[in-house]
């Protein structure tokens, strides 16, 4: 009987539109589960590893993964469903999606439509993400970042061969990448298509590769480049450099440099938007009197007059003191929430002091007769260095 093979994405356990990460995750998974090492004379443990292995090397790999979505598992196993009626096998290794696709175009096995191995591919993006301070962020930067990306080889000019040489268009598929394959089924001989094997479906072969890149046409280079942020940018936001990404196949476009901004927290400062949290920590006699306060803000310290009697968790605004906005237009506020802070140790003055002082707010006579009476320093009044 012809061999039989699980689809590869329910192998991983993964749907047909999971990410490369995901990918490599659900097989991680997989190894850790069925590795021989942790299970010792498991027969079935060990399939299900090799298994595992098999569908992530096809996977893993975008060029083998773009033909195995296309023509399952005959696109990457030039032996796989070639036994034909040998043996009186009967009709196990017939592809039905082949055969209507003889008829129909492909209406079970795919679109007939073959896709030329030499045409024009654009490049992958490429991602990096961007440290930036509190301050870096609300006013904008310039920085410059180091990238690893493929690059289109200079040597020779991505075609793959040594200078002065050319490729040969493949005899057997003529420059397609595909062959025609005949099949005996039970409805007669079958034509199909599939990639050529002689040149790996690329339509040409190379008989003397390029020894900078190996035959690739592109090679892998690190580079540095400076990327602009505007002011008001936050974590997560992501800003595109067209053309800076991976190199693309057969003269197509590069791909884009996706620069994912990450804000490092602020030692007191916080984010609402466009606008600046904080939180400041005052006296009770600045809070109960009234004070002057130093307040620091993104652009430096700025005063504001605390009014008499404010209670604690009050917050205030500074007008204009926010984060720019990303579109350019106006900015923030910064809003500042005052913490009044009760002393952890008193001296006898001030323990005393209060003792009148909550006398006379409740009202009770004071003992005017006592000869410190008026004469103490204030409430939290610091004592004058000697």
């Amino acid at each position: 009987m012809a061999e039989e093979k699980r689809d590869y994405y329910e192998v991983l356990g993964v749907d047909r539109s999971a990410s490369d990460d995901e990918i490599k995750k659900a097989y991680r998974k997989l190894a850790k589960k069925y590795h021989p090492d942790l299970n010792p004379g498991d027969k079935n443990a060990e399939a299900k590893f090799k298994e595992a292995n098999e569908a992530y090397e096809v996977l893993s790999d975008p060029e083998k993964r773009q033909r195995y979505d296309q023509y399952g598992h005959a696109g990457v196993d030039p032996n796989f469903g070639a036994g034909g009626f040998g043996g009186g096998a009967g009709f196990e290794d017939f592809d039905l999606g082949d055969i209507f696709s003889s008829f129909f175009g492909g209406g079970f096995g795919g679109s007939s439509r073959q896709r030329n191995p030499n045409a024009p591919v654009p490049g992958e993006d490429l991602r990096t993400r961007l440290v930036l301070s509190f301050e870096e962020a609300a006013f904008g930067c310039e920085k410059e970042i180091s990238v690893s990306r493929v690059e289109s080889c200079s040597d020779c000019h991505g075609t793959g061969c040594a200078p002065g040489t050319t490729a040969e268009v493949c005899p057997d598929c003529h420059g397609s990448g595909y062959v025609q394959v005949q099949r005996r089924t039970m409805l007669g001989v079958m034509s199909s298509s599939q990639p050529c094997q002689r040149c790996g479906g690329k339509g040409k072969i190379i008989h003397q590769p390029c020894k900078t890149c190996r035959g690739a046409g592109a090679v892998r280079k690190a580079r540095k480049i400076s990327v602009k942020i505007p002011a008001g940018a936050d974590t997560g936001n992501a800003f595109s450099l067209r053309g800076q990404g991976h190199a693309g196949l057969n003269g197509g476009p590069a791909g884009n440099l996706i620069v994912v901004v990450e804000v490092r927290p602020h030692p007191f400062f916080r984010r609402d938007g466009s606008d600046v949290l904080m939180e400041k920590d005052i006296s009770f006699v600045e809070a109960a009197l009234g004070a002057e306060l130093e307040i620091p803000t993104i652009d430096g310290k700025v005063r504001y007059n605390l009014p008499a009697g404010t209670q604690t968790n009050t917050t205030f605004r500074l007008r204009g003191q926010g984060i720019p906005n990303l579109n350019g237009r106006g900015r923030g506020d910064q809003y500042v929430t005052v913490q009044v802070k009760v002393p952890k140790t008193l001296s006898d003055v001030q323990r005393e002091a209060l003792r009148r002082f909550d006398k006379a707010m409740k009202g009770e006579p004071l003992d005017t007769s006592e000869p410190n009476f008026g004469k103490g320093k204030g409430l939290f009044e610091k004592k004058k260095k000697k």
